[in-house]
């Protein structure tokens, strides 16, 4: 994290393409274990049973820092000539003070184990490590612990396959949908709080979403929907010519892709485990993330090509349907191999 901030601060002083290509890739290198290394440590604090809430509320984080980064965004940049900065320049520079500083606090706010958590009590660190190594237990018989065969398993291979779409649209609205709503006239202040809109109510929609997968006890449909409520949110926004009524369109989109993400990374651990678990979810988040380059490329490239976003917006809804089927087609092999396992009754 603290290398993160420093190398996202230090894109405010880049001076030509080679700068700027460089601190881009080390910026992705050094948040590339962040995630991966996050959803293995939420293994180790809670069961399988509740994890989805609790990853969809780790992860609300991200909605919710675009809800209040959008409108400061805006609003930074316009500090042109501010102490000799650029606008755009404070806006790097201020985004990547908080990694720093929160990068620092993790190494003391933050125990590996409930073990050795000081905040629980010898009695409460005991229930709850009970607890997990039942987990564990009830587990171990359909988990890959190793690393190697579970970087082929045909399961992770395909939520692979589910993530990357999710990711396609999570990019594509996500860079595109400030440039759609300024191309409607809008000022960049008023930009700011016209996307901060739907990434607040994402924050809250993905733990209600989530809550339900984990009362339901079921993954793969819970994502499927959510990707096809976003599917439908963008096809609509074709249909409607009316500028707010297409923004809330969009804005439903990103709804639906953030309810994606709780019951969608409680997946892999319902079959893998140790450092399986932590490549198997470094595998498929790397291979995902090449959404983060081809979905905004993908909107970038039709717009210059038709001169508008419709088609844009089309691809992506394909690309959210295919992930929802996938993920569907996934749910379907995991319940047939659990009800084949001789211990299912």
């Amino acid at each position: 994290m603290v290398t993160w901030g420093l190398i996202s601060a230090a894109m405010a002083f880049v001076s030509g393409t080679a700068s700027f290509l460089t601190l881009r890739f080390l910026l992705g290198v050094a948040e590339a274990g962040f995630l991966p290394g996050m959803l293995l440590y939420l293994t180790y604090w809670f069961p399988a049973r509740h994890r989805a809430k609790f990853i969809a509320l780790f992860m609300a984080a991200v909605p919710l820092a675009s809800a209040i980064g959008s409108p400061i965004s805006g609003l930074l940049v316009g500090m042109d000539d501010v102490m000799g900065l650029k606008g755009w320049q404070w806006l790097f520079i201020l985004e990547g003070l908080p990694s720093c500083v929160l990068g620092i606090v993790v190494l003391f706010a933050l125990p590996d184990r409930p073990a050795t958590a000081r905040w629980l009590s010898p009695r409460e660190r005991e229930i709850v490590e009970a607890d997990l190594a039942r987990d564990r237990l009830a587990g171990s018989g359909r988990s890959h612990h190793a690393m190697w065969p579970a970087l082929v398993d045909r399961r992770v291979l395909v939520l692979c396959g589910v993530y990357f779409g999710i990711v396609i649209g999570l990019y594509g609205i996500g860079l595109w949908l400030p440039q759609i709503a300024k191309a409607m006239g809008y000022s960049n202040a008023a930009v700011g709080f016209i996307v901060a809109a739907p990434y607040a109510v994402s924050a809250v929609a993905m733990l209600a979403w989530g809550r339900r997968s984990d009362k339901r006890g079921e993954r793969a449909g819970h994502v499927a929907a959510a990707a096809l409520l976003s599917v439908a949110g963008l096809l609509a926004s074709l249909y409607f010519g009316t500028p707010w009524i297409a923004l809330c369109c969009l804005g439903l989109a990103s709804v639906g892709i953030y309810d994606c993400l709780g019951p969608f990374w409680a997946m892999p651990p319902l079959f893998l485990q140790g450092t399986a678990a932590a490549g198997g979810i470094a595998l498929i988040n790397s291979v995902g993330n090449l959404g983060g380059f081809a979905g905004p490329y993908l909107m970038g490239w039709i717009k210059e090509s038709t001169g508008s976003f419709s088609l844009g917006m089309a691809a992506l809804a394909g690309c959210l349907g295919a992930a929802a089927i996938l993920a569907l087609s996934l749910g379907r092999e995991m319940r047939a191999m659990r009800d084949a396992r001789p211990d299912h009754a």
